[in-house]
C-alpha cells in the first residue's frame, strides 16, 4: 500500500497535475486537464489508476474561485483536498532551488514536493453544503434588505396618496394591506369597495378584519388628505410588483436552504430558538466546528470577543471588537432572544447579569458567548441539546 502525493497548479481554463509516490519520492504522472467535467474525469480515472494506493492526499494553492468546480467536484468524488497558501509555496521552491522558473508544470510538482514536508490538513468535510449555503443564505440576506427598502418606497408613496392607510394597519404591511394595495391601490378605488370586497378581505384575514374596521378603512379613503395622482399609482404598481417579486423568490431561497440544512441536520438545531435559516446561517459561516480548537476560537471569528485596552498603567476588557461575520452575530444575537424567553437556563443566565447591573444588549451578548459554548460543546461530543444537563 502506497501514499501518494497530488500537487495541482490552478488556473482559469486548465489545470496542470503532478503525482509523486512517496516510496521512492518519484514524480509518476505529470499531465494537463481541462477545468470542465472531461478534465475532472480525466484526473479521477489517473487516481483511480495508481497502483494500490493507501492514501492520496491533494493539494492546490488558494486562488479565488477558480477551484470551487474541482473542490466541489473532489468532496462528491469522497477524495480530501489542502487549499496551500501561495507564499509558502514560493518560500518552499526558493528554498529548494536558486533557479527562478515559473511555469506550472514546475508549480505544480513544487506543491506536490510540498505537501511531503507538512502535515496534511484537509479541507473540512461538508464543504458543498457550507459553500452552497453561504451563497443561498448572504443571497437572502440581500434580498430581505431589498425587499425592506421596497417597503419604504411604497410607504413614500403612500404618505402622498393615502397617508392615513399605514397608520390604520399600525404601521405594518400586514397580508391584508398588501392586497388592498395590489388589488385596489388608490384611495378612491379603497373608497368604493362594496360588500363583495369586504367578503374578500374577512376571508384572507381569517375573520379578522371585522365590519367596522371595513367602514372605518373606507371612510379614511373618502376623505384622505392624499393626492389622487396617475404618476404615483404607476409608480406604487412598479413598487408592489418588485416587491412581491422579491417575497417570492426569498420564498423560493428558504425552501432550498432548509432542504440543505436538513440533509446536514447540525446537533444545534436542536437548541430552542434555532431554527432552520437560523441555523443554516450558523453552519455557512463557521463550516465544520472541529476546526476550531477552543470556543474562544469562535467568539473571535464571529466578532462576539470584547476588546483590550492595554496601557502602562491599567488593563482592561472594553467593547465587543464587531469584527469577523456580521451576518453570523446578527443570527446568533436573535437567536438569543427567544433562549432568554423559553428556556430557563438561559433566561436564568440572561437574568443574574441583569442583577449585575449590566444593560439588556450587554446581558444579551453574555448569552450569546454562552450560547456559542454550548453549541462547541455539542458538536464536539456529538450529541442533541438537553437543557437539564445545563443546569
Amino acid at each position: 500500500m502506497s501514499v501518494y502525493f497530488v500537487g495541482i497548479d490552478i488556473s482559469k481554463y486548465k489545470h496542470d497535475c503532478c503525482i509523486i509516490s512517496a516510496a521512492d519520492q518519484q514524480v509518476v504522472s505529470k499531465f494537463t486537464f481541462k477545468n470542465n467535467k472531461d478534465g475532472f474525469s480525466e484526473l479521477l480515472t489517473a487516481l483511480h489508476s495508481l497502483s494500490s494506493p493507501e492514501d492520496i492526499r491533494i493539494g492546490f494553492e488558494s486562488t479565488a474561485h477558480y477551484a470551487l468546480n474541482l473542490e466541489l467536484f473532489l468532496e462528491k468524488a469522497h477524495h480530501s483536498f489542502m487549499e496551500v497558501n501561495p507564499v509558502l509555496i514560493s518560500e518552499y521552491k526558493k528554498s529548494t532551488t536558486l533557479r527562478r522558473t515559473k511555469t506550472d508544470r514546475v508549480d505544480c510538482e513544487s506543491i506536490a514536493r510540498w505537501l511531503m514536508t507538512v502535515e496534511y490538513k484537509p479541507h473540512s468535510k461538508g464543504f458543498y453544503h457550507a459553500y452552497s449555503l453561504k451563497s443561498l443564505t448572504r443571497l437572502r440576506d440581500k434580498l430581505i434588505r431589498q425587499r425592506s427598502f421596497y417597503l419604504v418606497k411604497i410607504t413614500n408613496v403612500l404618505d402622498h396618496t393615502f397617508p392615513e392607510f399605514k397608520p390604520f394597519f399600525n404601521k405594518r404591511f400586514s397580508k391584508t394591506a398588501l392586497y388592498l394595495l395590489e388589488n385596489y391601490g388608490s384611495a378612491e378605488k379603497i373608497a368604493r369597495m362594496n360588500s363583495a370586497s369586504y367578503e374578500k378581505l374577512r376571508s384572507l384575514s381569517r375573520g379578522k378584519f371585522s365590519p367596522q374596521q371595513f367602514l372605518t378603512l373606507k371612510s379614511l379613503a373618502a376623505n384622505t388628505v392624499g393626492i389622487n395622482n396617475s404618476i404615483f399609482d404607476t409608480e406604487l404598481n412598479s413598487l408592489l410588483t418588485l416587491y412581491k417579486a422579491t417575497a417570492e423568490q426569498i420564498c423560493i431561497l428558504e425552501t432550498q436552504i432548509t432542504e440543505l440544512i436538513e440533509e446536514v441536520h447540525p446537533h444545534y438545531m436542536s437548541i430552542p430558538g434555532i431554527g432552520p435559516i437560523s441555523a443554516a446561517v450558523i453552519y455557512a459561516e463557521y463550516g465544520d466546528i472541529s476546526n476550531f480548537s477552543t470556543p474562544s476560537q469562535m467568539l473571535a471569528f464571529a466578532g462576539l470577543e470584547p476588546g483590550v485596552n492595554d496601557s502602562g498603567t491599567e488593563s482592561h476588557g472594553g467593547r465587543m471588537v464587531k469584527r469577523g461575520s456580521s451576518q453570523l452575530r446578527y443570527v446568533l444575537m436573535n437567536c438569543a432572544l427567544p433562549l432568554i424567553r423559553f428556556d430557563m437556563t438561559f433566561a436564568a443566565y440572561y437574568a443574574r447579569k441583569r442583577a449585575e447591573g449590566k444593560p439588556h444588549r450587554v446581558a444579551l451578548s453574555h448569552v450569546v458567548k454562552k450560547l456559542v459554548r454550548v453549541i462547541f460543546a455539542l458538536e464536539r461530543q456529538n450529541t442533541d441539546f438537553v437543557a437539564q444537563a445545563l443546569r
